[in-house]
């Protein structure tokens, strides 16, 4: 008899390697669906490939005893976290075989609707910067960004996963769109 995925996150969030076992093949189809989103954010042509994006994230989660997963979104705002560090280590490392490039800073709006040519590498690394920034001063706001925009959860879903209002999820979207387009349009220098 399947167990549901609330059941299973629990159990592997104990550490239950069985449930972790069981939990990948029911998730997959929506891990790889996060993936592909983040990776619409690289140019064109990069060799990191969504089943692998999928697969190195899922061990970077499994990695730990016990996860401790409070639920549905809990477990894929842990996933979108772990992508996205998994892709800034990518992008990091493709920079470090070229020489140069500019430090211009992308809208944010430019990054978050983004165009069919993807971001320039240093443009990946000044969002990254910026969130890093937005986590040291104002950790829950990051936490929606993250949770939103690299795990595709709805307003409902981070209100739920972080236990407050969804009006207070929408008021610190709007504050952390709003902060990271201005650190990010600031002038490079």
């Amino acid at each position: 008899m399947a167990r549901d995925v609330t059941q299973l996150l629990e159990d592997a969030s104990r550490g239950e390697a069985r449930a972790a076992e069981e939990l990948l093949p029911i998730v997959y189809d929506e891990l790889r669906r996060v993936a592909a989103a983040q990776m619409a954010h690289l140019r064109p042509g990069q060799t990191l490939q969504p089943t692998a994006l999928v697969h190195d994230a899922w061990m970077k989660l499994v990695r730990n005893q016990e996860p401790g997963w409070s639920g549905r979104a809990h477990f894929f705002g842990a996933a979108a976290q772990a992508m996205r560090e998994l892709i800034i280590d990518h992008v990091r490392r493709k920079a470090a075989h070229k020489r140069g490039g500019g430090q211009p800073g992308e809208a944010l709006e430019a990054a978050f609707e983004i165009a069919a040519d993807g971001l320039p590498t240093e443009d990946v690394l000044a969002v990254d910067a910026a969130l890093k920034q937005l986590e040291a001063e104002h950790p829950r706001k990051a936490r929606v960004v993250l949770m939103r925009y690299f795990g595709g959860l709805s307003e409902e879903e981070i209100a739920q996963a972080l236990g407050v209002t969804t009006r207070t999820i929408e008021r610190e979207w709007r504050f952390a769109r709003a902060w990271l387009h201005e650190r990010l349009s600031a002038p490079a220098g």
